[in-house]
């Protein structure tokens, strides 16, 4: 990723005291700046897409809970930067590990706040995507605690490493640099780790998991979120690649800027096929399933982050084919172990991120293995290897540390009670589907004109839809479409798999209930 430079002191002078050439100078400095935060700007609609695909992902009783943790990651990451983030990632003077200056904007120059607002919306990304691995059972001050120790202090000193001029991966034995043009190590693995070791000191929801050990399915409440948070994201991470070439004035930036939004659509769409067709040959839900098509496609966008500057196009839909695999056996294998992650952050960053930082040095023109096959270019593949060996020590010894000790104090998770209520109403009061609001006063199919007692109009039905929690596979108790009222005793009566039943929106009463028929008796 490239520095802005600052424009000299004089600069603020009237124009009419410039040359021409410092004139052209300051209008290209200008358009930088004004590129930056742009693409700043539009890489914080990923936020929105992490909002909306984890709100999606998780049961309707805990969308309060992640949407203010989502939109925290904004506003507690820029406090947190403001105060020490900054300095750590790029303060001056500093040495190969940490920076150490501009706390609080002390000395720093006008020039760089441009880089302080594109960097911290790196750093809420990194910090997002743990949100979604801890999701549905994480106590509220656990958050805050973790989201400050990731924006301020873990994220901020591994980008000081790779992409300080002053830090150790930058600076590599033998004139080594470590290669990540756009953070799938520096972002995306740091976040990825962090979420494994939350997740995995965290434990799994009630629930994920039988008393053998056997993962059972706990569905998110809304797949058409879910798919909106993956269009929104898709978008962010045009601007989150091509923003970080950081300069659009100079000669080169523009097909530099071309190849990385190129690259991250084809690698991502590499990814998702891939993904896809791995899902429905029966190695994950033998389906053709939406879910992990979105999911597969981003950590192809995740995994070209690093070499989307420099790939050709084949190098690209390389890193998505190999991406889309690596997608699918880290989610097998965090669920293997017993790992609840309820969004896949894990595979899709940790797994994304570390198939980006081996095929960045690789693939890319013309310094990569592939081109040259001598001792300078390997060097460089095992300069990137041991840059991911060095973010992911240190993601997950500091994580380790921070995670373990809420632990210790009680203070990570919440009550059991809590976690099978929800955490909307006892932790926020704000439940995201309120029952008042979805009360009617028209007779219509879904909501049938109450029941009259003794000719008193008292009701003995609530007129109201269901909320999106209460639909359970046509579970429900009610009446059959001959009117007859069914009960969990008459239904347990019956023969079950009976064969199946289409069940339009006119056969189900207002109380949810439906009494699945069989067919065969018809």
């Amino acid at each position: 990723m490239k520095t802005l430079g600052t424009i000299p002191d004089h600069y603020t002078m009237a124009a009419s005291n410039f040359t021409v050439e410092e004139q052209l100078q300051i209008l290209q400095h200008n358009c930088n700046t004004f590129f930056i935060v742009i693409q700043a700007a539009l890489i914080s609609l990923m936020q929105f897409g992490f909002a909306f695909l984890e709100a999606g992902s998780v049961r309707a009783k805990n969308t309060t809970n992640i949407l203010i943790k989502n939109i925290l990651d904004l506003y507690v990451g820029a406090l947190c930067y403001w105060v020490f983030g900054y300095a750590f990632a790029f303060g001056k003077p500093g040495n190969p590990f940490i920076g150490g200056g501009y706390f609080f904007f002390i000395n720093l120059p006008p020039s760089e706040l441009s880089m302080f607002f594109f960097h911290w919306v790196f750093a809420a990304t990194a910090t997002t995507i743990v949100s979604g691995a801890v999701a549905e059972r994480t106590e509220f001050v656990s958050y805050l605690f973790y989201s400050i120790g990731l924006t301020g202090v873990i994220y901020p000193v591994v980008s000081h490493w790779a992409w300080s001029d002053e830090g150790w991966l930058a600076n590599g034995p033998g004139g080594l640099s470590y290669r990540d043009f756009a953070g799938s190590g520096v972002v995306h693995m740091c976040g990825g780790t962090a979420a494994l070791v939350g997740a995995w000191i965290l434990g799994p929801r009630i629930g994920r998991f039988d008393e053998n050990g056997k993962p059972k399915v706990i569905h998110g409440h809304t797949v058409p979120l879910v798919a909106l948070g993956g269009f929104i994201l898709l978008f962010g991470f045009f601007a989150f690649n091509g923003g970080s070439q950081a300069s659009v004035s100079e000669l080169g930036d523009a097909e530099i800027i071309s190849n990385s939004v190129v690259n991250t659509i084809l690698s991502g769409a590499a990814a998702a096929i891939v993904a896809l067709a791995l899902s429905r040959s029966g190695f994950g839900t033998g389906k053709w399933s939406l879910l992990t098509t979105i999911n597969g496609g981003l950590c192809g966008m995740v995994a070209i982050c690093a070499g989307c500057d420099a790939v050709y196009a084949w190098g690209a839909v390389i890193t998505g084919l190999v991406a889309g695999a690596a997608y699918q056996c880290t989610s097998q294998a965090v669920e293997r172990v017993g790992i609840d992650d309820p969004l896949d952050a894990v595979a899709v960053h940790m797994g994304g991120g570390l198939v980006g930082v081996l095929t960045a040095p690789l693939l890319a023109a013309p310094d990569g293995f592939v081109f040259n096959w001598d001792g300078p270019s390997a060097a460089g593949v095992g300069w990137n290897a041991v840059g991911a060996l060095a973010i992911f020590a240190w993601t997950a010894t500091l994580s380790g540390a921070l995670f373990g000790g809420l632990r210790m104090m009680g203070w990570l998770r919440v009550s059991a009670e809590i976690e099978i209520k929800g955490l909307d109403i006892p932790k926020h009061g704000e439940p995201a589907y309120p029952p008042a609001s979805y009360e009617v006063g028209w007779q219509s199919d879904l909501y049938p004109a109450p029941v009259t007692e003794n000719g008193n109009g008292k009701h003995t039905n609530e007129a109201r839809p269901r909320l999106p929690h209460e639909y359970y596979n046509n579970g429900y108790e009610g009446e059959n479409r001959n009117g007859t009222a069914t009960t969990p005793t008459e239904r347990g009566s019956q023969p079950e798999n009976s064969g199946d039943v289409a069940i339009s929106m006119t056969d189900v009463p207002a109380n949810g209930n439906v009494q699945k028929e069989d067919s065969k008796t018809e």
